[in-house]
C-alpha cells in the first residue's frame, strides 16, 4: 500500500516538472540567455580590466586571499605575512626606482655608426624619446650658467637645444670660428663625423681644448660658486673627451692603448662614476682575454652597495661559466649531480638571468640584435641590447659557455612566474616594457618576459559569454527548435536525477520512503 502511494507520489513530481517545462515560452529561453550572457559579459571586463591594472585575476586573488584560509589554508593575518607585505612594499618601491633611463656607456657614434646605418637600411635606430634624453645629457654635462661670458660657449648652448642636426652642426662650426670650443669639436666628432678616424682626430683637437680650459678653471675654482661651476663643466667635458677617445681606439683595433686610456682616466677622475667607465674597461679586457684583471674589476664594482648593471653580472657569470664550460655536459651532470664549480656557475648565470632575463634570447640568437640606443633601461630589453651587441662574441670565445647559459636559462624558465619574488634582487619591475616602447625603435619587437598568461577564470568568462550569447542569439532566430532542444537537454539533465530517485525507492523501506515524500 505505502510502495504504490511512493511511485503515485514520484510519478506525479515527474508530471509537474513535464508540465512546468511545456508552460516555458522561447521568450523565456531568450531572457535567460541573454541575462547569461550579459552577466557574464561583464564580469568579463571588470577581469580583464583589473588584470591589465594589477597582473593578477581578481577572482583567483579573492580565492588565495580569502576562501584558502577558510578551507585550512595558511592564514593571511601571520605576522609572517604581514612582514612579507612590508617587504613586497619595500620591493615596490624599489622596482619604481629602477625604472630610472641611464646613458649607455657603450653608445655608439651618431655620424659614425648610427647614421650610416640609417643611408645603408633607411630606417631610424634612434627614437626621439632617446635623442631627446641625449640632449638632456649634453645640457646638463657641457653647459653652465655663466656661458653667456665667453661668445663661444653662448652659442653651443644653443646649440645642444636645437633639434636640427644640421642647425647643430652649422652651429658648432660658427663657434670654431672664435675660438677653439672643445664642445664645439665634440659636437662635429658626434654628428659630422662619417668615420671612426675622422671622429678620433675631432676629439683629438677638442682635448687639447678642453685640457687649456680645464687647467684654467682649476685654479680659478674656488675664487666663488661661478668659477666653481665653469670647473665641474670643464672636468665633465675633459672626461668625456678622454673617454670617447679610449673607445675609439677600442673600435680602430688599438685595444691595449684604450685599457691604458680607460684606467689612467679612472685614476684621474675616481669619483666620476656617472659615466660608467668601468663598462668600458670591462669589455675591452673582455677582448684581450685578460681575465684574471677582469676578475680585479668586477672584485671592485660588483659590490652589493653598488647599482648592479648586465654588464657586471653576465661577465661575472661568464668567469665562473669558463672554468667549468668546456666539460660541462647536461647528461652526465644530470647523472652524476653537479659539482661545486659547476653550481657556482650555474647560480652566478641564474643571478644574472634574474638580474635581466632578456639578455640570453639575443647571447642565443634566439633574437635579432639591433644597433642599441643611447639610453638604457636596467632590466630591461635595452640594456639586454646594449650587452649582447658588444659582448656576444666574448661568450662564443669561451668554448660551452652558450650551451650552459641555454641549460641554466630552461631550467630558469621552467620556474612559475620566477621574477615576481627576486630571490637575489628586488622583483621584476613592471615598468619595463612601457619605457623599453619609448628607448626601441618601432621596427624592433620588444622582449617581454616573464609574458604572463590570461587567469583562468578570463577565459572561462569569455568562454561563459560567447556561449550565452549564441544560445540566445540561436534562440531568438529559432524558438521553436531552440525549445524542443531546451526540454529534451533538460530532460536528459534530469534523467540521472529521476533514475537515482527510483533506485532510493527500491532500496528504501516504503514507510520511510512515504515520511519523505511527505517532507
Amino acid at each position: 500500500m505505502w510502495s504504490g502511494r511512493g511511485e503515485t507520489s514520484a510519478l506525479l513530481q515527474g508530471m509537474e516538472v513535464s508540465m512546468f517545462l511545456n508552460t516555458l515560452t522561447p521568450k523565456f529561453y531568450v531572457a535567460l540567455t541573454g541575462t547569461s550572457s550579459l552577466i557574464s559579459g561583464l564580469i568579463l571586463i571588470f577581469e580583464w580590466w583589473y588584470f591589465r591594472k594589477y597582473g593578477t585575476s581578481f577572482i583567483e586573488q579573492v580565492s588565495v586571499s580569502h576562501l584558502r584560509p577558510l578551507l585550512g589554508g595558511v592564514d593571511s593575518s601571520t605576522p609572517s605575512n604581514s612582514n612579507s607585505t612590508n617587504g613586497e612594499a619595500d620591493s615596490s618601491r624599489q622596482s619604481v626606482s629602477e625604472c630610472k633611463v641611464w646613458r649607455n656607456p657603450l653608445n655608439l657614434f651618431r655620424g659614425a655608426e648610427y647614421n650610416r646605418y640609417t643611408w645603408v637600411t633607411g630606417r631610424e635606430p634612434l627614437t626621439y624619446y632617446d635623442m631627446n634624453l641625449s640632449a638632456q645629457d649634453h645640457q646638463t654635462f657641457f653647459t653652465c650658467d655663466s656661458d653667456h661670458l665667453r661668445p663661444a660657449d653662448a652659442i653651443m648652448q644653443k646649440a645642444w637645444r636645437e633639434r636640427n642636426p644640421q642647425a647643430r652642426i652649422s652651429a658648432a662650426h660658427e663657434a670654431l670660428e672664435l675660438e677653439d670650443c672643445a664642445t664645439a669639436y665634440i659636437l662635429l666628432a658626434e654628428e659630422e663625423a662619417t668615420t671612426i678616424m675622422e671622429a678620433e682626430r675631432l676629439f683629438k683637437q677638442a682635448l687639447k681644448a678642453g685640457e687649456s680650459c680645464y687647467r684654467r678653471s682649476q685654479q680659478l675654482q674656488h675664487h666663488g660658486t661661478q668659477y666653481e661651476a665653469q670647473h665641474r663643466r670643464d672636468t665633465n667635458v675633459l672626461v668625456y673627451i678622454k673617454r670617447r677617445l679610449a673607445m675609439c681606439s677600442r673600435k680602430l683595433g688599438r685595444t691595449r692603448e684604450a685599457v691604458k686610456m680607460m684606467r689612467d682616466l679612472m685614476k684621474e677622475f675616481p669619483l666620476l662614476s656617472m659615466f660608467n667607465i668601468h663598462e668600458n674597461l670591462l669589455e675591452s679586457l673582455l677582448e684581450l682575454q685578460n681575465y684574471a684583471d677582469v676578475q680585479a674589476v668586477l672584485a671592485k664594482y660588483d659590490d652589493i652597495s653598488l647599482p648592479k648593471s648586465a654588464t657586471i653580472c653576465y661577465t661575472a657569470a661568464l668567469l665562473k661559466a669558463r672554468a667549468v664550460s668546456d666539460k660541462f655536459s647536461p647528461e652526465a651532470a644530470s647523472r652524476r649531480g653537479l659539482s661545486t664549480a659547476e653550481m657556482n656557475a650555474v647560480e652566478a648565470i641564474h643571478r644574472a638571468v634574474e638580474f635581466n632575463p632578456h639578455v640570453p634570447k639575443y647571447l642565443l640568437e634566439m633574437k635579432s640584435l639591433i644597433l642599441p640606443p643611447e639610453h638604457i633601461l636596467k632590466r630591461g630589453d635595452s640594456e639586454a641590447i646594449a650587452y649582447a651587441f658588444f659582448h656576444l662574441q666574448h661568450w662564443k670565445r669561451v668554448e660551452g659557455a652558450l650551451n650552459l647559459l641555454h641549460c641554466t636559462w630552461e631550467a630558469f624558465r621552467m620556474i612559475p612566474y620566477p621574477l615576481e619574488k627576486g630571490h637575489l634582487f628586488y622583483p621584476y619591475p613592471i615598468c619595463t616594457e612601457t619605457a623599453d616602447r619609448e628607448l626601441l625603435p618601432m621596427f624592433h619587437e620588444v622582449s617581454v618576459y616573464p609574458k604572463k598568461e590570461l587567469p583562468f577564470f578570463i577565459l572561462f568568462t569569455a568562454g561563459l559569454c560567447s556561449f550565452t550569447a549564441m544560445l540566445a542569439l540561436l534562440t531568438h532566430q529559432f524558438p521553436e527548435l531552440m525549445g524542443v532542444f531546451a526540454k529534451a537537454f533538460l530532460s536528459t539533465l534530469f534523467a540521472p536525477l529521476n533514475f537515482i530517485m527510483e533506485k532510493v525507492e527500491s532500496i528504501l523501506p516504503s514507510s520511510l520512503w512515504h515520511q519523505l515524500t511527505r517532507i
